[in-house]
């Protein structure tokens, strides 16, 4: 018998247009509010000049903090303390994952108190969230992260060269809004490493062990969506349809990673981005085929009948559009189709960011204790999952 528990925003607002009404949705949860920016761009693309209009229609109150890379224990701590100093009774995170993970956060520890450190899985207490998170908005400007409907905040601790989650389902933004027009601001390499960052959180859950039905049909709809899509919105960023279902495919992948858990691309990441310069973006879309490769490697070697296995097959067929003759050749189409779509939009190898083989024994190992890595669908050998480091270099 199948059992699971289920987790999404209390309220998803998904259209274009749907930002104006930033004002009246916030002036329901409070009169002061902590705007967490996830970069100087918004700014200057107009962006935040409409927030403060749609605010200032409301009467609502506001202080800006702004996020610059991805957070640290650090970043949240000094934003704590703004909001806190500043009297605001609800948060705004707007931006991508770095942004909304930090309004996330801020907006936890300001009911809850103490540190983000003091919360945190593998590195920090994990001590629970045992009270509500004061009210938060999520309004994502990437087609990426899905941070806008998850119940954890990555956060980075540089001490240790790690990067972790707070994770309660307390974190969960009140309201996910999700406007795609917002998502024209990015730039063609970061449509490309955030696309295939949301890419990835429809394609892990899928297999992972972790899987359930509500997930299984958001996940395979958000695979066709991104590989239909993906492409033409990095070639042209204006393109209306294609950022529409970018946009809606994060949102998926989203409350898929959420619900039904991530695998080894994601068990990668958090210590690849503690140690290196890297965005998550980048470390995903650089892993994401050889991870499916080797797991695909290990089933077939351990567990040929394996259900998984089945599972790739349908992952392929929603990348490609059809099955072929065979399930394996559905299978190893779907890994070429990802292979070829990471090429064709130039993603860095992980050596430009200062990784070397020698890198490879540590960051295995770190690895290996990460949360996302529980739900990989095949225990991986340590020389498997050097390998696909060695391969991503």
């Amino acid at each position: 018998m199948v059992k699971f528990e289920f987790y999404t925003a209390g309220r998803i607002i998904y259209g274009r247009g749907e930002f104006d009404r930033i004002g009246d949705l916030v002036a329901g949860f409070g009169h002061k509010a902590m705007i967490v920016l996830g970069g100087e761009f918004l700014r200057t693309s107009g962006i935040v000049d409409r927030l403060a209009e749609n605010l200032d229609a409301h009467k609502v109150g506001r202080t800006y903090y702004l996020v610059k890379g991805e957070p640290q224990i650090s970043t949240i701590d000094e934003a704590l303390d703004e909001a806190r100093s500043a009297g605001c009774d609800v948060v705004i995170g707007i931006g991508g994952g770095s942004a909304i993970d930090t309004a996330k956060a801020v907006a936890g520890l300001l009911t809850n108190g103490g540190s983000a450190l003091d919360y945190m899985e593998v590195i920090g207490a994990g001590k629970p969230l045992t009270k509500p998170a004061m009210p938060m908005i999520a309004v994502p400007t990437t087609a990426g992260t899905g941070a806008e409907v998850t119940r954890n905040a990555v956060i980075g601790y540089k001490e240790k060269h790690f990067k972790a989650s707070m994770r309660s389902f307390y974190l969960i933004p009140r309201v996910a809004l999700v406007d795609p027009a917002l998502t024209h601001t990015m730039p063609p390499e970061v449509t490309a490493s955030t696309g295939l960052d949301a890419l990835t959180q429809v394609i892990e859950p899928y297999v992972s062990n972790h899987a359930q039905p509500l997930t299984d049909g958001l996940a395979l709809t958000g695979i066709r969506l991104a590989a239909r899509s993906l492409r033409q919105a990095y070639e042209n960023g204006d393109d209306e349809n294609a950022r529409d279902e970018m946009s809606l495919a994060a949102l998926m992948g989203g409350i898929c990673l959420a619900n039904a858990g991530l695998g080894a691309v994601h068990g990668f990441a958090a210590p690849l981005g503690a140690a290196f310069p890297i965005p998550h973006g980048v470390v995903c879309a650089a892993l994401l085929p050889h991870v499916m490769a080797a797991n695909v490697a290990a089933l077939r070697k351990d567990d040929p009948n394996s259900p998984v296995l089945t599972r790739y097959a349908d992952v392929g067929q929603a990348l490609l559009g059809y099955r072929m003759a065979t399930e394996d050749a559905t299978i190893d189409a779907g890994i070429e189709f990802v292979t070829n779509l990471v090429r064709d939009l130039h993603i860095p190898k992980l050596s430009e960011f200062g990784m070397t083989e020698a890198d490879i024994p540590d960051l295995v190992e770190r690895a290996k204790r990460a949360s996302s890595m529980r739900y990989n669908p095949v225990r991986l050998s340590d020389e498997a999952l050097a390998d696909i480091l060695r391969k991503a270099l």
